[in-house]
């Protein structure tokens, strides 16, 4: 019997890397390892769900204020435990959590990197049994190796991310990460419980005809943002129709605009002022991946997201995204 060996699992694509850089240590492909090791297990919950006692609410709220599914709570506990056991990462800030979680042994003490996360994003969605993922990002500390990480190594600006990546919950499960050099997908092969290379070398289409944005606060946000939208809903100067998307989870709208083209925006509206979603926890990463499969991520209409610094842990800021052509004609209606 022949094995096609044309199929490359996680490990052995991250080994491979390893081979290609002899100067490199092993840690951030080991951390890579242990992120697609923890989001096995969230996967095998994920899809028990309905099944076994996993649905519903979990009786606490988050940080946030928001109130936390029990499947929330599963899988933030999963992602901190690996890291915790891991031996390549010195601390972990997630969105659950008010507080970053640095570790104390010797061994991650010696680490290099830090991650901060979104252990269940989209987490609205999990009764309807509609897609959900997990955002993370990794940076390496600023403080000293050997020393215990402090809350400066996880408000680094966005730019500076060694890694990021997400794994999406859905018709298949797909590991997606970014480093400076490429974006990479994996997608979870069932039958060998591995995470198997099936996206090498991801770009973002450069044309697209998809927008993604809650319409439904169409009347909350600014002006431009509105205009922008009015654009799309009718037909171009060119006769053109735009085709209009919407999931309330943003890996999967994020996953969708990276593998189809599009622009994904999340305004400022309302009581969100300075913008709803995290910059820590889903718009640096996000953006991270975005830029390194050739599209475009923004703040506003003039402000790259990625320079953004941030101030704070729970930060939140709006975010646009996408295909370069949706970017230049979002870009063009917001700044004029």
């Amino acid at each position: 019997m022949s094995i096609n060996r044309k199929v490359m699992t996680l490990d052995e694509f991250t080994i491979q890397e390893l081979r290609n850089y002899p100067g490199a240590t092993g840690q951030l492909s080991g951390l890579l390892r242990d992120i697609g090791l923890a989001a096995k297990r969230v996967n095998v919950e994920v899809n028990k769900a309905g099944i076994a006692d996993i649905l519903g609410e979990a009786g606490k709220t988050n940080v946030q204020g928001e109130d936390v599914k029990k499947l929330d709570e599963f899988a933030n506990d999963q992602f901190i435990n690996v890291l915790k056991h891991s031996i390549y990462c010195a601390g972990v800030a997630s969105e659950e959590n008010e507080d970053f979680i640095p570790f104390t042994d010797e061994y991650s003490k010696a680490s290099k990197y830090v991650v901060l996360i979104d252990p269940l994003d989209g987490s609205g969605n999990i009764d309807v049994n509609v897609s959900i993922g997990t955002i993370f990002s990794v940076y390496r500390r600023l403080t000293p190796v050997g020393t215990v990480c402090e809350l400066e190594d996880f408000l680094q600006p966005g730019y500076v991310q060694i890694a990021a990546g997400y794994i999406i919950y859905g018709s298949s499960t797909m590991l997606v990460y970014a480093t400076r050099r490429s974006v990479q997908g994996f997608t979870l092969d069932p039958s060998i419980g591995e995470f198997c290379l099936s996206h090498p070398n991801l770009k973002c289409p450069p044309e697209s005809d998809i927008f993604s944005v809650n319409i439904g606060y169409y009347h909350l946000y600014e002006n431009g943002v509105r205009k922008a939208i009015d654009y799309w809903l009718a037909k171009d100067e060119h006769g053109k129709i735009y085709r209009h998307r919407f999931v309330g989870c943003m890996v999967a709208e994020v996953h969708r605009t990276l593998i189809q083209g599009g622009i994904f925006m999340y305004p400022a509206f309302g009581k969100y002022k300075g913008g709803r979603l995290r910059l820590c926890y889903e718009c640096n990463p996000m953006s991270f991946i975005m830029e390194k499969a050739g599209g475009v991520a923004m703040a506003t209409g003039r402000q790259r997201l990625l320079e953004l610094k941030p101030a704070k842990l729970h930060q939140r800021v709006p975010v646009f995204l996408g295909s370069k052509n949706m970017m230049d004609i979002w870009q063009r209606i917001v700044n004029s």
